[in-house]
């Protein structure tokens, strides 16, 4: 008779002290009152030895999950069940009179549960459980709670859809499955083999000791010398990294000084890019200029090429974008433009002219002199027709500090004008505003200035200027590379692609 039991799935509690045992039924001995266990599971976890065996003194309750039937079905009533998993209805067994041995009692086929359909959502369906299912609503809350407080509680697939399931809780029907097959959802997703849950944490820490880092590093670095494949270097050089505007691509070596003058220049600058800009004498600068307008560069070119680069100078100067646009019309900048008698001041008239054009609020001071230079009286009527205001005397200049004083009263050849009240007042007037000072085409240092500049512009190629010239800046005037080459300067353009580069100090 006990050996019609064998191959059942039973659950034995042994009590608070041993807790609650699983597993397949794999003998039972009558005489000794012994019940083995194969493969079980203590507290829902699995045990490391492969069987246990039992005393009837220390059960006190045992319960049959399973009973195989005819061809190893694993059938108990009704309904199928997956080995070692917890089925729904189960046959119970109670403790005898003597305590010694236990009486089987049959489940009751009469009160079979009812079908209900597969509950796919916990929140929206209930299921039903059936009267033999209430009796042992208890001790499934003991159960799920022994699990819950154990000691290596894995809450993962099997272990917990498996072994925390109701005894005798009826399996949920499925509708609406391919080929009507009854499977459920968690069992497709999470239903894996329990055995194959590891009984350790898998240490991390030493499995990366085992790896050597260093080593494998060095056998690829040794494959890669062999195999040739970094042709470039060394392994253990870093590869050269190029900035957006500098060339990768291999090329002569750059001359820097690209500008030969005939004379040693006592005074040098040099570019952003590195490029030597060599200073000259003002004869060989007044020789250039008088060849080039001879070619055709007349006064009127020069005057007007110096203009647009000085008012686009002064324009930066001023703000640029920032300053200058539609929704700055309450910060319109204002600028005092000092000129002298002399085509130093038409140069200075015909930047007036374009910064007027470019809403810039122009004051021009002029002395007066009853005959002026042809270059004087054309660049004023041109002024004229601009928004600019002309002045004649120190009083009508503002009180207030201005945005920018442009200085254009210096001349090279007329040192006399240096005595005239009128420069002296307007000298002393600079000095006093307070605004930044910027002098297009100053004398040479020999002459002493009267007002400090903050920034200087020269014309073509530098001047020899003094420390009160302040920064200087070189403005291309057009003139062609021959014209240098007559005079003889081996030129070469150092604008790129400006037409007012900054010059440094070497």
């Amino acid at each position: 008779m006990a050996t019609d039991w064998l191959g059942s799935i039973v659950s034995i509690n042994c009590g608070e002290s041993l807790g609650v045992y699983q597993g397949r039924v794999s003998a039972v001995d009558q005489v000794s009152q012994t019940i083995s266990l194969t493969r079980p599971f203590h507290n829902g976890v699995k045990c490391l030895v492969p069987e246990v065996t039992f005393r009837a003194g220390d059960i006190t309750e045992l319960k049959i999950l399973e009973i195989p039937g005819p061809g190893d079905s694993r059938q108990c009533g009704d309904q199928q069940h997956s080995e070692m998993g917890i089925p729904g209805v189960g046959c119970q067994v109670g403790p005898s009179q003597n305590g010694n041995g236990k009486t089987l009692k049959k489940p009751m086929s009469s009160s079979a549960p009812q079908n209900i359909p597969r509950r796919t959502d916990m929140k929206n369906q209930d299921i039903i459980i059936s009267p033999q299912q209430q009796c042992s609503k208890s001790y499934m809350d003991r159960h799920v709670e022994t699990l819950t407080q154990s000691k290596g509680f894995r809450r993962r697939h099997n272990s917990w859809s498996s072994s925390s399931r109701h005894p005798n809780q009826v399996t949920p029907k499925k509708s609406g499955l391919k080929n009507g097959q009854m499977k459920n959802k968690d069992d497709e997703c999470f239903g894996d083999d329990i055995d194959e849950i590891p009984d350790t944490d898998f240490d991390f820490e030493g499995n990366l000791a085992l790896f050597d880092k260093a080593a494998v590093f060095e056998e690829i670095e040794t494959y890669e010398r062999r195999s040739g494949t970094r042709s470039r270097g060394t392994p253990n050089e870093k590869p050269a990294r190029y900035r957006h505007d500098e060339n990768i691509l291999e090329s002569e070596p750059i001359v820097y000084r690209r500008i030969v003058v005939p004379q040693n220049a006592n005074k040098e600058f040099c570019t952003d890019s590195g490029l030597v800009v060599p200073c000259v004498s003002y004869e060989l600068h007044k020789k250039l200029l008088s060849v080039a307008e001879r070619h055709g560069l007349t006064l009127e070119r020069r005057l007007e090429m110096t203009g647009v680069c000085a008012s686009q100078m002064a324009l930066s100067l001023l703000g640029g974008p920032n300053r200058l646009n539609p929704k700055n019309v309450h910060q319109r900048p204002t600028v005092a433009l000092l000129c002298g008698p002399h085509v130093k001041g038409a140069q200075g008239i015909s930047c007036g002219r374009h910064l007027s054009n470019h809403d810039v609020h122009v004051i021009l001071f002029l002395p007066n002199f009853v005959k002026m230079l042809e270059s004087i009286t054309n660049e004023l009527n041109l002024f004229s027709k601009t928004q600019g205001q002309q002045v004649s005397s120190v009083k009508d200049l503002p009180d207030t500090p201005v945005d920018l004083v442009i200085n254009c009263l210096d001349c090279h050849e007329n040192a006399f004008l240096r005595d005239q009240p009128w420069y002296k007042a307007v000298v002393d007037w600079a000095n006093q505003n307070r605004a930044p000072v910027l002098s297009i085409d100053p004398p040479i240092s020999e002459m002493e200035l009267g007002i400090d500049a903050k920034w200087s512009l020269a014309l073509g190629l530098p001047l020899p200027l003094g420390e009160r010239a302040g920064r200087v800046y070189l403005c291309d005037i057009g003139i062609p590379q021959k014209v240098f080459q007559e005079v003889g300067i081996n030129y070469h353009s150092p604008f790129g692609c400006k037409f007012v580069i900054p010059l440094h100090s070497t």
